[in-house]
């Protein structure tokens, strides 16, 4: 069974990065994220219109929304902030998805202005939405299916999560919409999160089509696109194997060609909206030993901490450590990788099998590159860290700046403080 993982780079890349930018800090591999952009579109070539709106939540900077941009992908967006961020990198109108829950109606007119596709989380938002700024031409519907799927830890059961529309609710509200006037309908679904198993995402289509076909039978409306979600997951442990990409669209394929031409609503557009399997593998969080401890367990402290990468400490979730020159070495030292939160969960290994560490070893914490810094805080006045780009020619720039504590005391209204 593989214990290791491959990187795009090598110890002496990093120690000369460190150099300039201290630990810790993140680094993506710009080539890793656009060929799987690229994996993913071809696997999906046969849907005229096919677009992922990449999930601006898990790497909010505009460095990687203009790379994903290049490469076809859309935004999916749930606040302001991540409209304008899509802005300024010059997505607009229909290539921005907005998928949000308990809404303010000045989210409502922030999506509406830039004209993106609103995408509807509860029944009683006809009504709200309506009569705060008012429905757009094209509204898409954000289904829950209850117990009709399971979902996984992460999301959690659809029947307990607080998402979207009963299948009651659908049909409802699709009479509703027509009856306001509306002209152009969706249907979205997002049941599950960082997901191995590609059939999953195949019955997630057969549920979807199937809800299309009997809309457009009971309502009469007719679905122009449905939205499968995201939630395609990577293999954050060696052993694991990634979601067959081209193997999943072709399946999907195969039931589109089942189900929806025969029901005549050919075409029917079908998009996505992944982020992590984008951006996840190719980002790693570089930090370095700074001490160990010897009591009741061996502990590795380093300089990064759950603020820098709260997702071991938040889910229990598996990162892959790489100890960099020491690929090679034996796996013989138990340990946990620890950070310096006053809270006993800030560990990014417990019990982990590595080689010895020494005090100045730089480690590379794999697959942060979805859902790290952009989920970072500031409990005990602890910074983020910068984020670096590796680009494809190999040169590393720097694509947003550590924290200072200048940042950290600004917003404080308190007179020695500038307040």
């Amino acid at each position: 069974m593989p214990n290791t993982k491959s990187l795009p780079f090598d110890e002496a890349t990093i120690k000369a990065i460190a150099e300039k930018y201290p630990t810790p800090f993140y680094l993506y591999d710009e080539k890793g994220i656009r060929e799987t952009c690229r994996q993913l579109n071809s696997a999906f070539s046969w849907v005229d219109g096919f677009r992922n709106y990449f999930a601006v939540k898990a790497t909010p900077n505009p460095h990687i929304l203009q790379i994903v941009k290049e490469e076809g992908l859309g935004g999916d967006c749930s606040s302001p902030a991540e409209l304008t961020l899509c802005d300024k990198v010059g997505l607009h109108g229909e290539e921005i998805m907005f998928t949000s829950n308990n809404t303010p109606a000045s989210e409502y007119k922030a999506a509406k202005d830039v004209g993106a596709v609103i995408n509807l989380d509860d029944i009683s938002h006809i009504d709200y939405a309506d009569k705060t700024v008012g429905l757009p031409e094209l509204v898409s519907f954000r289904y829950n299916p209850g117990p009709a799927r399971t979902g996984n830890v992460i999301i959690g059961n659809p029947s307990e999560a607080k998402y979207g529309f009963t299948e009651a609710q659908l049909f409802e509200g699709y009479e509703m919409l027509k009856q306001r006037g509306v002209k152009r309908f969706a249907l979205h679904t997002m049941v599950a999160s960082n997901e191995l198993d590609g059939s999953f995402f195949v019955e997630t289509s057969r549920m979807l089509f199937d809800l299309a076909i009997r809309i457009q039978k009971q309502v009469g409306v007719r679905i122009e696109f449905v939205n499968l979600g995201g939630g395609i997951g990577i293999p954050y442990r060696p052993e694991e194997s990634p979601v067959d990409l081209a193997k999943l669209g072709s399946e999907v394929r195969a039931l589109y060609e089942e189900m929806i031409v025969p029901a005549g609503l050919d075409p029917l557009r079908v998009v996505l909206e992944n982020g992590r399997v984008i951006t996840g593998p190719h980002g790693y969080l570089i930090t370095e030993c700074i001490h160990h401890k010897h009591i009741y367990r061996d502990y590795v402290g380093v300089d990064a901490c759950m603020a820098n990468l709260m997702r071991p400490g938040m889910y229990g979730a598996y990162h892959h450590i790489t100890v960099l020159g020491k690929e090679d070495a034996a796996a013989d030292r138990k340990v946990d990788v620890v950070g310096s939160l006053c809270e006993n969960n800030d560990k990014f290994a417990i019990e982990r099998e590595l080689p010895a560490i020494e005090r100045g070893d730089l480690l590379a914490i794999h697959d942060a590159g979805a859902h790290g810094h952009a989920m970072g805080f500031q409990y005990n006045g602890k910074l983020r860290s910068a984020e670096l780009l590796l680009q494809e020619n190999g040169d590393v720039r720097q694509i947003r700046r550590a924290e200072t504590y200048d940042d950290y005391f600004a917003t404080l209204d308190f007179a020695p403080f500038g307040g």
